[in-house]
């Protein structure tokens, strides 16, 4: 049921608000200036600057929901991840129920208007992604079928504005590849629209050249489909290259950079930026740069010991589902590998048994299951 949820995370929620906030302000281009610079400020850390210019944008528009949005968004960032931290969870959700709250007063309730639906998408969406990874199945479901009734509306709105390039596209690759996952979904998904994989990638990246304030969030998802699903890390430097361009001071993207740079073989670049990473000692970053360095020690320097300790080192700092669980799938292979050169056969495949219970790439996973 989890793996369920997560699909309807990925392919409708995960498509943010990013896609509403042109749709209503459209004939107000000084307010949605204010809203791409307050999405930038926030991608790039910078929050106090990101909340002054969202003050602005409430001044103009009190009570409206794209204020709400912009509020819990910021918690989304600043408190990353905000599952893990009860008292922004909550002001979180809250901040999603204004917006709410605000759809009904402004255009009524169950309202077609796609401003309204654009909105309760991404309220409904937001709610049920963090209802998700607390566990709560029970209010993420209906969350999530809320959000999908949203979406459906949506759909009817893809040639009109170059911001639903990028949740068309994530649609048409994940109703395609998540059954190909998790077969078991697949009498669920019976009555989705099916989708084309290609054409998804297509739209996605159109979307990386042609989105105003889907930019980011296209960039970022298309690497990760490229690492996790396509197995061509290179096109993921691409992607990735441009937003840590764009936003230096992100340090989810300073490490989702530096792994499409090692599983690239792009080591010396890769090298430069993981001195960078070094310096978050807090969350789950650790364990992201602790394995990066293992498989720098191992593929570049050749050095099975070196690895093998900064491996094991990985495996004791905690990791997060959502974002670092593969570092221990990756350190996994890794231990793997050095047992097998040093002759412990019976020692790699525990640790590649270890490693399947992590992994969710198919490179990875590839690997785990190739070994005799």
């Amino acid at each position: 049921m989890q793996n369920t949820f997560r699909f309807l995370c990925l392919i409708i929620l995960l498509s943010i608000f990013s896609s509403t906030a042109r749709a209503q302000l459209l004939n107000d281009p000084a307010s949605l200036k204010n809203i791409q610079g307050s999405l930038d400020k926030i991608y790039n850390y910078e929050f106090d600057e990101a909340e002054t210019i969202i003050e602005q944008v409430e001044k103009k528009y009190p009570n409206h929901p794209v204020s709400y949005i912009l509020d819990s968004f910021i918690l989304f960032w600043k408190y990353l991840p905000i599952k893990d931290n009860p008292v922004k969870s909550k002001e979180y959700i809250h901040k999603l129920d204004q917006c709410l709250e605000a759809i009904n007063k402004k255009y009524g309730k169950n309202s077609l208007d796609p401003e309204a639906v654009f909105y309760t998408m991404v309220a409904r969406g937001y709610m049920a992604m963090i209802y998700n990874y607390r566990g709560e199945m029970v209010n993420a479901a209906g969350e999530g079928k809320k959000a999908y009734n949203a979406f459906v509306e949506g759909l009817k709105l893809i040639n009109k504005n170059p911001e639903f390039y990028f949740t068309s596209g994530m649609y048409n690759y994940y109703v395609e590849v998540y059954p190909e996952e998790h077969p078991i979904v697949k009498p669920l998904l019976v009555f989705f629209k099916s989708g084309d994989k290609a054409l998804g990638l297509k739209q996605i990246d159109n979307a990386t050249k042609v989105g105003m304030i889907t930019k980011a969030e296209s960039c970022f998802y298309i690497s990760h489909i490229y690492l996790k699903y396509e197995s061509k890390p290179e096109k993921a430097v691409f992607y990735m290259d441009k937003l840590v361009n764009l936003y230096p001071r992100n340090p989810v993207y300073l490490m989702k950079n530096i792994e499409a740079l090692l599983l690239s073989g792009r080591y010396d670049l890769a090298e430069k930026e993981i001195v960078n990473l070094k310096k978050i000692n807090t969350g789950f970053y650790p364990a992201a740069w602790r394995t990066f360095q293992g498989i720098l020690e191992e593929k570049n320097e050749k050095n099975d010991a070196a690895a093998q300790k900064e491996y094991l080192l990985a495996l004791k700092t905690p990791h997060d589902d959502q974002y670092t669980k593969e570092y221990h799938a990756l350190a996994y292979a890794g231990l793997a590998r050095i047992s097998a050169r040093a002759g412990s056969k019976s020692k790699a495949k525990d640790y590649y048994k270890k490693c399947l219970d992590k992994a969710e790439y198919r490179s990875v996973i590839k690997e785990a299951r190739a070994f005799k």
